[in-house]
């Protein structure tokens, strides 16, 4: 340990506490002066250090109406129970603020220990440190009041290091938001470059519907309920992909499958057009597709995967994109296959590369993720980066 550093228990440094119950009447006020943070808060995109995110809010009344604890300025506030622990989310509070019960705090004791202190202390741990094991996890107070940290005895010293973590941990955010907008550039790139080839259409380009360019097989498909599938090596496939492997097939070769119900339809958080091959299962939820020349299936692929569909889809609740529907869709498309092939084989190219830079830039920022939680640690602050 480095001299003038010591080591107590955080109950000698900090008051920990809970928050209170937020009934369902006091939803929706903004404009009193207490902000009454909500766990849910907590995960509002932006500043990952500062709770500044005001919801709800009530009047010094109300918090004595509810016995809210007045968690003031410099607090760090984290989630307490439940799957909110896993998100490790801990925040400094910019102003005195009440939580709900479902959040935790810390306060520094005046004179003791420095409020961004406490905080990159809570950043090197794992919430789930403090939490037990049980079905529901929570977090106790007398744990958290019972662990160890190690700190500079003087205030002073204890803000130098602070100062020390905040410029590395600028340029750690600078890094990242840098890698994040290059991983932004590198997948508009592509999407540029699809709209570019389908709409940038040269001399010998038709304009085709879907069934005119393929044959529909969802006649063949055949649904199997999961206590009546016999585990096997076969694809099972549905409307976003594999779902499954069974014992047995219906399909065999190169088809186009095509997402025909689900919310993905309209979100398109995953592929709703995907080439499969081999020897597989189809339930009734992807709309199969057989094309005569593999170069147009790919061709259909990306086109699908490059326009909206929201005017071919029907129904709120459950979205639907009906055989009819699918075959109307218009597709322009070069009369050659040669030509189809060549554009197939630019888009899989920069596709190919998008996913290399893509993989790249997402390990950057797995490494920024893991740098920043680990930059201070528990075992041993004199050893670590905190002295550079």
């Amino acid at each position: 340990m480095m001299k003038g550093w010591i080591t107590t228990t955080l109950s000698d440094v900090a008051l920990v506490q809970s928050g209170a119950g937020f009934p369902d009447r006091f939803q929706g006020h903004t404009d009193d002066e207490i902000p009454f943070y909500k766990v849910s808060d907590m995960n509002i995109a932006g500043n990952e250090r500062e709770m500044v995110y005001e919801n709800n809010s009530i009047t010094e009344k109300v918090r004595r109406e509810l016995k809210a604890f007045l968690f003031p300025k410099g607090s760090t506030i984290f989630p307490k129970i439940g799957g909110a622990i896993a998100t490790n989310k801990k925040r400094l509070t910019t102003r005195d603020c009440c939580v709900d019960n479902n959040v935790m705090g810390v306060i520094p004791k005046p004179g003791k220990i420095q409020s961004e202190f406490l905080y990159y202390f809570f950043l090197a741990h794992d919430l789930a440190e403090f939490a037990n094991e049980a079905h529901l996890p929570s977090i106790k107070k007398t744990v958290v009041a019972g662990w160890s940290i190690t700190r500079p005895a003087t205030l002073p010293e204890q803000q130098r290091i602070v100062g020390i973590l905040d410029e590395a941990f600028d340029g750690i955010a600078t890094a990242k938001a840098n890698t994040e907008k290059n991983l932004q550039n590198a997948r508009a790139l592509f999407e540029s470059y699809l709209n570019a080839a389908f709409t940038q259409r040269g001399p010998g380009w038709v304009e085709k519907t879907i069934d005119q360019i393929s044959t529909n097989l969802d006649s063949k498909r055949v649904p199997i309920t999961k206590s009546d599938r016999m585990s096997g090596e076969y694809p099972y496939y549905g409307a976003s992909g594999i779902v499954d492997y069974v014992g047995d097939y219906i399909f065999e070769g190169d088809t186009l499958l095509v997402s025909e119900d689900g919310a993905n339809l309209l979100a398109r958080s995953t592929p709703i057009a995907f080439s499969v091959s081999g020897k597989y299962w189809v339930n009734n939820h992807a709309h199969i597709l057989r094309f005569e020349n593999m170069a147009t299936q790919r061709f259909a692929e990306f086109y699908l995967e490059s326009i909206k569909l929201d005017e071919y889809i029907r129904g709120a609740a459950q979205p639907k994109l009906t055989q009819k529907a699918l075959n109307a869709i218009p597709i322009p498309i070069p009369k050659s296959i040669d030509a189809q092939a060549k554009i197939v084989e630019n888009i899989k190219s920069l596709q190919e590369e998008t996913r290399r830079l893509t993989t790249l830039y997402e390990r950057k920022l797995g490494a920024w993720r893991h740098w920043k939680s680990r930059y201070y640690t528990k075992h041993s602050p004199a050893d670590s980066r905190l002295v550079l």
